[in-house]
């Protein structure tokens, strides 16, 4: 039933003012038909009234020789029924018919009806079966008999007809012309809030998650009486708000990006001054205390640390702030394999393995970035799996780009971490994740790197699978 409804809430309005238009004629339709039927029934019963049972008192007479004693049908419309009860038994029964009687045959049914019939001098609607549908009155005669005068119905039934069908006919066309007009009205009255709806997709259509968003402008005032401009008046009130937000979210960003850029820029000299001292100490060539060692030992393994962060750092805010990438052909394959001999060495517990095309795969773009994203991804896998897993990585050509695949039968990502795996400082294990030095930036890095290039980084993960995919446009 729902399906045969309409969905939109233009066609719902029209096709429930259109049913409602139809409820109200089909009442209409029936109250006039049973007043038009009861006013004629009316008519019939004073009509059979007025004639005082005089045809059927004469059938009485019927059998005498003597004209004049014929059945008195003077007055008496064609077809008019006349029959005569004598102690319950029905002796005469006859009809009019050109101004003249007619006798009726009539069957065992036909006298149990007309035997029915009360005498109370009102009208009572039976059927024969020669006749049809007939309007009688019962009175009782001098005789103690039962004078029974009747008048066809057809004329009624015909009349009612006749009226059902004009009022079919006009209520239809009534119907059919509101349905096109009250369609028309309705899409009239409905135009604001189809702006609304229209504004609205608009709006759910930005990329409200990131970057500088141009918000669309307001819609056009209308009046808040109504409930279109009550809804109107909200929206505009919520875009503003909206608009208000995103521009303060992309004034934080945007100071947050020269924070980093600036703090990452200002702390590699330091960095780079305390690595060269705690080197210069360690190569010192007197004894060193065995702590001291381990001391400087550690300060330059946290200075490395600390290097590598601030250079990922400052990668991620020169992507952000949309600095230029170089744009030259950039071999895929080799990168690819040069990545893997990396990833092999370190890491040789890992079985990794390599599916690529027969013939070397180019793209156009920047090549240190491109191989620091696969990198990241080949990295990625071998830290967050242990020994013995198997990593694939796989180069396919396709008709809008290439991909870079790279699959581990790892522990997979868990299911919380999952939906931001490509933000920064995000950590599937946090005290793995320190201890091997890992910054929580390199998905980050191969996300901003993809899109750099116009591209994009997804994840596909469960129990025993896990699938890193890059994509890149030719």
């Amino acid at each position: 039933m729902r399906r045969l409804l309409p969905r939109t809430l233009r066609g719902q309005l029209t096709a429930g003012l259109v049913t409602l238009l139809a409820l109200a004629c089909l009442v209409v339709g029936i109250v006039t038909a049973l007043a038009l039927r009861d006013f004629l029934m009316g008519r019939l019963d004073e009509q059979l009234i007025a004639s005082g049972g005089r045809f059927a008192a004469s059938l009485e007479h019927e059998a005498a020789p003597d004209a004049d004693n014929r059945p008195d049908t003077r007055g008496q419309a064609d077809a008019t029924f006349g029959a005569r009860l004598l102690n319950g038994t029905l002796t005469q029964a006859a009809v009019v018919h050109d101004a003249a009687d007619r006798p009726l045959p009539l069957t065992p049914g036909d006298r149990r009806a007309l035997a029915d019939v009360r005498a109370d001098g009102r009208g009572h609607s039976i059927r024969l079966s020669a006749l049809g549908s007939y309007r009688v009155t019962a009175v009782r005669g001098d005789d103690q008999d039962i004078l029974i005068t009747g008048l066809p119905l057809h004329p009624v039934d015909e009349t009612v007809e006749r009226l059902e069908a004009v009022e079919a006919t006009l209520f239809g066309v009534a119907i059919v012309a509101t349905g096109i007009a009250g369609a028309q009205w309705v899409r009239i009255s409905l135009r604001p809030l189809r702006n609304v709806t229209t504004r609205a997709a608009e709006v759910a259509g930005l990329p409200l998650a990131s970057g500088e968003i141009a918000m669309p402008g307001p819609l056009p005032d209308t009046d808040p009486r109504t409930e279109v401009g009550q809804v109107s008046t909200a929206l505009n009130h919520m875009l503003g708000h909206v608009e208000d937000a995103l521009t303060r979210r992309q004034a934080g960003e945007e100071r947050l990006r020269h924070f980093a850029a600036d703090a990452s820029h200002e702390l590699r000299t330091p960095v780079a001054n305390i690595r060269g001292h705690a080197e210069l100490a360690l190569r010192h060539r007197g004894p060193v205390p065995a702590d001291v060692r381990h001391a400087l030992e550690r300060i330059d393994g946290e200075s490395q640390r600390m290097t590598r962060l601030v250079d990922d750092l400052l990668l991620l805010a020169r992507l952000d702030a949309g600095r230029p990438l170089e744009h030259e052909p950039v071999d895929l394959t080799l990168l690819i394999l040069n990545a893997t001999d990396d990833a092999r060495a370190a890491g040789p517990g890992h079985h990794w393995f390599l599916d690529l095309p027969e013939e070397p795969v180019t793209v156009t773009g920047d090549a240190h970035r491109l191989q620091q994203a696969i990198g990241n991804l080949l990295a990625n896998a071998r830290t967050h799996t242990p020994p013995g897993t198997d990593v694939t990585i796989a180069l396919t050509a396709e008709p809008n780009g290439v991909s870079v695949q790279v699959s581990d039968t790892g522990p997979g990502i868990p299911d919380e971490v999952r939906p931001e795996v490509f933000g920064r400082f995000v950590r599937a294990d946090h005290a793995r994740s320190r201890t091997t030095g890992s910054t929580g930036l390199g998905l980050a890095i191969v996300h901003a790197v993809a899109t750099a290039h116009g591209g994009t980084a997804t994840v596909t993960s469960g129990p025993g699978h896990t699938t890193f995919r890059l994509t890149l446009p030719n």
